[in-house]
């Protein structure tokens, strides 16, 4: 084995023996173990893989890469030989690979060409604790494979941390390598750091370089702008400072990777990049800044946008492990003791909170519209699969029933984002393909104006047309050449010449329309740079900015916001390409301000109204609708219940309480009515559009409907209206809907003679008498009629037969008369 004095050689005869035995491995080492710098090497002879292939799959470029030079180096070769390298746009590989490290989008891509994997006898997956969405997805798909094609086809997880109970979710036996890692003292801060990270970061890193006079320092940061800074602020220190991100060229990440000449320090300045796969000799002191900068997907808006975050506790021990590699060493972290406790343990897997529109149309690709088809240790969330699948059938990559399209196929051979594909593949067929790759690698890299330079992307391209034609001065010169080094990359994908004219602003925005469907946006009345985007949100404009005069944009960057979003990136979009996306509609649409039914034909992008005209004849569906959802939206406090009706509805629902057996009344309760609105109240919405009209409305005989036969004689007969009292007064009975007693309201002298609290509910339900004085007022609440007569009776008698004196008050009223007249009517 090469490098075989490091730790992972210790566990290797455990390994080979548990991959000559299980499909699907699981190795736990720490960074600097050797797993994916020497292990890959000493498994290509194992008779299970039979001279065949390792992929081994790699989260990031930067690590990918390096991976692949140190494996070649272990074998004295370069890369392409024995060792082979597949990232986005570039290929180094041969006929006498046995090893390809390949980045996430290029395993998924050769397994949807090739299911079977033909001739590959071994996938590893690393650093799989970070739970990417796409190392989610190829574990998915290669479970799929080994269970309907490939039986002999091993898997190799591995990762420096793990979840616990991951082998055991998977059914795989767990190889854990001790490794070898030196002492490392973590210090805190006091309290958390007031301002600017990177001003806190190069104060610490400073401190370091007089504190600790042996080794390279490496700090954290959360992005390019704050390495930036952090540069800016360690001017004139006595070491080589350097930045280490992922976008920046090779040769410089390579001078941050490899050790240092001439024996000056280093300090090197990283985004999370660092955390883990890349091995920086030399380190002996992190310089932690404890923030982290990640894509975080709103399914609400359909939007994603890079936030920035606190570190959770598992990366902080990644990254303070970066300086117990070769020796003792320190950890300085910019935050308090207070603070590490209240870290979130570890981040979330990417499939919870990404954008699924990549994932969603690889699985539509491979023959699963529906995710839970597969085995996933967390499934994609239901709502964001549907708001993906909204977006690729606006993008015609899916049917309606959630299959790939030949426009979606194709678009899966583009190695980008959907979005960013379907510009590319139309832009080419409307015979703009050059400028659809300035405008995609543009949308993909960072803004080389940056702030203050206005919202418009057609300005992003012409810089970068200036900066290919060698004029400099005009944008970030980093950046272009980044943003110009993928245009080219699609250029050559694509067969495409570059061209450098003066961009028309009105083709761009038809391009930018092409990846944002949604985003296509009108004025708003009033302008002042306020629009409405096809998808139903406002978004403004930064004040001042040119294109707020637009009477359209396609918006390509937008920071969602809780109100109005705010255009960072835009295009303006000629009316054409509107006219030409709109279809005529009928909207019909309750508006609460006004209290009226809306409905007109409109001709609709989405959210925006081009065109409309009064809808004379309006659909009984759609008014129904319409009504229906604005009662659930106000509450049915919009419809008025008679007396009767409501009095029906309190019957029906004491029954519910009173015998849940009986199965067969129906739910008139508030929720399920709004649930069920167009059944019950339907037709009787027929012309119906205004909120007088609603209240307008007899409920009784819709609510009758839900009662069939036999229910409405037998609701008479267990819960009447009313009750006829010994008198021979038929008396309301008053119902609740909680199923209390119902309320029979009676003059005392009517129930003379009557020993028996009256019932209902066949009998089994007294009903509670409210026992009224000759004025009508209530002198006694009872459910024991035979109590009062013997005891109450003749304290009520007492108080009221000489302010009632006319009523007859007998001493026996178990035998008297019950009447409703006074005694003089009586004689």
């Amino acid at each position: 084995m090469p490098f075989p004095d490091l730790p992972v050689a210790e566990v290797l005869p455990e390994l080979r023996a548990a991959l000559a035995r299980h499909p699907l491995v699981v190795l736990q080492a720490p960074p600097g173990a050797g797993k994916s710098t020497a292990l890959p090497l000493a498994l290509l002879d194992e008779a299970w893989l039979a001279g065949g292939q390792v992929i081994m799959l790699q989260p990031r470029r930067v690590a990918a890469r390096v991976v692949a030079a140190r494996l070649s180096e272990g074998l004295g070769e370069e890369v392409g030989g024995t060792v082979g390298l597949r990232v986005r746009f570039e290929s180094r590989v041969s006929a006498r690979t046995r090893i390809e490290v390949v980045t996430e989008g290029i395993l998924t891509r050769r397994l949807q060409r090739d299911p079977e994997l033909g001739g590959v006898g071994l996938v590893i997956l690393d650093e799989f604790h970070e739970r990417s969405l796409n190392a989610d997805l190829a574990l998915a798909l290669l479970r799929e494979v080994q269970g309907a094609l490939r039986e002999d086809l091993r898997v190799l997880i591995m990762s420096a941390t793990l979840d616990p109970a991951l082998p055991t979710r998977l059914d795989a036996p767990l190889i854990q390598s001790a490794g070898r890692a030196y002492p490392v003292e973590v210090r805190y801060l006091g309290t958390d750091p007031v301002g600017r990270i990177e001003d806190a970061v190069a104060r610490q890193v400073r401190e370091a370089l007089e504190g600790h006079p042996e080794g390279d320092i490496l700090a954290f940061l959360p992005g390019v702008r704050e390495i930036r800074g952090g540069m800016a602020a360690l001017a004139g220190v006595d070491a080589e400072v350097l930045p280490l991100y992922g976008d920046l060229p090779l040769a410089e990440q390579c001078r941050a990777l490899l050790p240092g000449t001439g024996g000056r320090r280093r300090v090197v300045l990283a985004t999370s990049i660092a955390e883990t796969s890349l091995t920086l000799s030399g380190v002996r002191v992190v310089v932690d800044g404890g923030l982290s900068r990640t894509q975080r997907f709103d399914p609400g808006t359909g939007l994603t946008r890079m936030v920035t975050t606190r570190v959770t506790r598992d990366a902080a021990e990644q990254r303070a492990g970066r300086a117990g590699r070769t020796a003792p060493g320190t950890a300085y972290r910019l935050w308090s003791e207070r603070t590490q406790a209240a870290l979130a343990g570890a981040r979330p897997p990417e499939v919870l909170e990404a954008d699924l529109a990549p994932l969603t149309l690889e699985l539509a690709g491979w023959g699963v519209p529906d995710p839970s088809a597969l085995a996933w240790l967390d499934e994609p969330p239901t709502p964001r699969v549907g708001s993906a699948r909204t977006l690729l059938r606006e993008l015609n990559a899916l049917d309606g029933e959630g299959r790939v399209t030949p426009r979606g196929s194709a678009l899966l051979e583009l190695p980008t984002h959907p979005r960013l594909a379907h510009l590319l593949h139309d832009g080419v067929a409307l015979g703009l393909g050059a400028l659809a790759t300035d405008v995609a690698a543009l949308l993909e890299e960072r803004d080389p104006l940056g702030g203050g330079a206005g919202t418009d992307l057609t300005d992003r391209v012409a810089a970068l047309r200036a900066w290919r034609r060698g004029e400099r001065g005009g944008g970030d010169a980093a950046v272009l050449e980044r943003i110009e080094r993928l245009a080219g990359q699609w250029r050559r994908a694509l067969n495409l010449r570059p061209e450098n004219g003066v961009p028309d602003g009105f083709a761009v925005g038809q391009l930018v329309a092409l990846a944002y469907p949604e985003r296509v946006a009108l004025s708003r009345e009033g302008g002042g740079g306020r629009f409405l985007l096809a998808g139903g949100q406002g978004a403004r404009l930064p004040e001042g900015d040119a294109l707020a005069d637009s009477r359209a944009l396609a918006v390509a960057h937008l920071d969602a916001g809780s109100g109005e979003g705010r255009v960072y990136l835009a295009a303006p979009l000629g009316p054409a390409v509107l006219e030409e996306r709109a279809k005529w509609q009928d909207a019909v649409r309750w508006d609460s301000r006004t209290g009226t039914l809306v409905a007109q034909r409109e001709r609709r992008v989405g959210a925006l109204a081009l065109e409309v005209r009064p809808l004379r004849d309006l659909p009984h569906v759609a008014r129904v609708e319409a009504l229906a959802g604005a009662i659930r939206a106000e509450g049915l406090h919009l419809l008025t219940f008679s007396p009767e009706a409501a009095g029906l509805r309190a019957r029906v629902e004491s029954l519910r309480v009173w015998r849940p057996e009986d199965t067969e009344w129906p739910d008139l309760s508030d929720a399920a009515l709004l649930d069920t609105l167009e059944d019950w109240l339907g037709a009787a919405l027929e012309g119906v559009r205004t909120r007088d009209d609603l209240r307008r409305v007899n409920l009784l005989p819709a609510l009758q409907a839900r009662l069939p036969w036999p229910l409405p004689a037998r609701l008479d007969e267990l819960a009447p209206t009313h009750l006829t009292v010994p008198s021979g007064s038929r008396v309301r009975l008053e119902y609740g809907a909680d199923g209390s007693p119902p309320t029979l309201a009676v003059k005392l002298q009517e129930l003379f003679g009557l020993t028996e609290t009256p019932t209902v509910n066949g009998g089994r339900t007294p009903v509670l008498l409210h026992l009224l004085s000759p004025a009508g007022r209530p002198v006694q609440v009872t459910q024991d009629l035979r109590s009062f007569w013997n005891s109450g009776y003749f304290e009520v008698r007492k108080d009221l037969r000489g302010r009632y004196p006319k009523h007859p008050w007998p001493d026996d009223p178990w035998t008297h008369v019950p009447t409703r007249a006074t005694k003089k009517k009586l004689g």
